[in-house]
């Protein structure tokens, strides 16, 4: 499974003009029994591959990026618990990771003759790094993400409010 996961992987990190037919042709080497798997896989957008592009390329700003979203997602909960945090610390941070990440997204774009949509480009990004939890397969996204916003804190702020029962 690994082998075929890691050529899943060379989907996502190669051209994205020559996706479906890497694809097809990985359908009809991968055998039976990952071939159905392999066929659903869906040619990502152009901000989608961008931004994977970020993960395959760019490594340090999408692991700063996703560094970042954690600390200013902590950050707001503690806010929200009422708790010391420095939000604006973790935002201002957050913001510059963001914008580099989504540099980086449009300098890859660009040297593999694409033109990107840099407000799209940028609420995947932003989406991405706040998500309560990491993407299963990091790299492989197919269409843009849209930030769920400040209510995505809302289940955990509720846990965060939540008066403590004594014991």
């Amino acid at each position: 499974m690994a082998r075929v996961d890691d050529q899943i992987d060379e989907l996502y990190k190669g051209p994205l003009e020559a996706f479906t037919q890497r694809r097809d042709e990985l359908v009809k080497t991968a055998g039976a029994q990952h071939a159905s798997r392999i066929r659903r896989l869906r040619k990502p957008t152009r901000v989608a591959w961008a931004a994977n592009q970020v993960y395959w390329r760019e490594r340090r700003a999408y692991e700063r990026l996703m560094s970042a979203g954690r600390q200013l997602r902590k950050a707001q909960l503690a806010a929200l618990a009422k708790r010391t945090a420095d939000v604006r610390g973790a935002a201002d941070a957050h913001r510059r990771a963001l914008a580099d990440a989504v540099h980086a997204a449009e300098a890859i774009a660009a040297r593999d003759g694409h033109t990107v949509d840099a407000d799209r480009l940028s609420r995947t990004l932003d989406a991405l790094s706040l998500a309560e939890a990491p993407p299963d397969a990091p790299g492989r996204l197919t269409r843009p993400l849209a930030p769920a916003g400040f209510e995505a804190l809302a289940p955990a702020a509720a846990r965060a409010q939540r008066p403590r029962r004594r014991s």
